[in-house]
């Protein structure tokens, strides 16, 4: 209640931008001051529930509810966005270098469709600075996912130099990485998602990966990739075959959408990537798509206009294992993870299921 009645009037009364930044540097200063990340738990914390922890790639996910990539990209917040009760999180997109992303403007509220639209180009502070935002974050709560991706001026023939140098920069921070072809901001990125160019860019990550864990005695981290929603039905079939045969752990469905079907608000004819509500059925259709190529076989994190307990539900029994939350996060609030949690326990004990497991992929039995 305290995020809808007090922070998020004055929240969506700013520059939508202003307000991204002003909440992380807010989440990130709360947790600097002694006391502030319990003050966080307790407030927004979520109950540990048998029902609802997995181990997955040998990870403890206390719940299937994580943040996806995009809102922390520089990895600031981890401290404070753990405390808020999500079972994993994304931070990212990283590239390599440095870079400013896309012109301002570049994100835009569309309230009367629960959307966004972003176009921010993978602005972020490079490798080097996030490694060092991770190194002070210190032990973590949750696992950490970064989210990697390509600058803008590495042209796509090169484009596996730059997933492979930020394993290497960033490996021992991860718990797990995931590769992003599908932002719709970059030029010609979703165009990795196809074919030889894909199949070259996942033998260059899994061979990174392979090095890191050689090189630093570790037993192997998990490397997932993230696919666009836009994707035909041949493209997807195509794309989870080569991503199937990489030997990677997982896929991620969905990134941003280009599409406008259905949209009313104004800001619909805004350039970019649109998330929020319009995407959720899609995302759905998607995994459910992906679990089908993939015979159940291979994790699935769904995203994507995830707003309810009933959302996240539909897109577990569609085949994924976990969900991340992003724009239910803007327009709900922190609140909205407890409210998936406490609801998707009573919908798994409605259907008789002792735990989340057991509803992954129900639809298809």
């Amino acid at each position: 209640m305290l995020y809808k009645k007090l922070a998020k009037p004055i929240l969506f009364r700013m520059d939508p931008e202003k307000a991204h930044h002003l909440t992380i540097d807010g989440l990130s200063a709360v947790t600097r001051f002694p006391g502030g990340a319990q003050l966080l738990k307790s407030m927004y914390g979520v109950q540990n529930s048998p029902l609802m922890n997995q181990r997955i790639w040998g990870l403890e996910f206390a719940n299937p509810v994580g943040l996806a990539a995009g809102l922390d990209k520089n990895a600031k917040a981890v401290k404070g966005f753990s405390q808020l009760g999500f079972g994993f999180m994304e931070v990212g997109t990283i590239t390599p270098k440095p870079q400013p992303g896309n012109e301002l403007p570049r994100l835009f509220r569309l309230p009367e469709d629960r959307a966004l639209i972003n176009r921010m180009g993978f602005n972020n502070v490079g490798t080097d600075e996030m490694a060092h935002n991770l190194q002070k974050t210190g032990k973590r709560d949750i696992p950490v996912a970064i989210n990697i991706g390509k600058n803008k001026t590495t042209p796509n023939e090169q484009a596996e130099e730059d997933y492979r140098a930020c394993i290497r920069e960033l490996y021992t921070y991860g718990d797990f990485f995931v590769v992003n072809i599908s932002s719709p901001n970059t030029p010609d990125l979703r165009n990795l998602q196809h074919g030889n160019d894909l199949k070259r860019l996942l033998d260059a990550v899994t061979a990174e990966m392979q090095l890191q864990q050689t090189k630093n005695g570790h037993t192997g981290k998990p490397v997932l990739v993230k696919i666009a929603p836009d994707l035909t039905d041949d493209e997807l079939e195509l794309t989870v075959h080569t991503i199937k045969d990489s030997g990677v752990s997982g896929i991620i469905a969905t990134n941003t959408t280009l599409s406008r079907a259905g949209l009313v608000h104004a800001n619909r004819s805004q350039a970019g990537g649109l998330s929020g509500r319009p995407l959720t059925e899609r995302s759905t259709e998607v995994i459910r798509r992906v679990y089908q190529l993939t015979e159940g076989k291979l994790p699935i994190i769904g995203a994507g206009g995830i707003f309810t307990a009933r959302d996240a539900y539909d897109k577990i029994r569609a085949g994924a294992s976990l969900v991340e939350v992003y724009t239910g996060l803007i327009y709900e609030g922190p609140g909205i993870l407890t409210n998936i949690n406490k609801g998707l326990q009573d919908l798994l004990k409605k259907d008789g299921y002792t735990h989340i497991s057991q509803a992954i992929g129900a639809d298809h039995n």
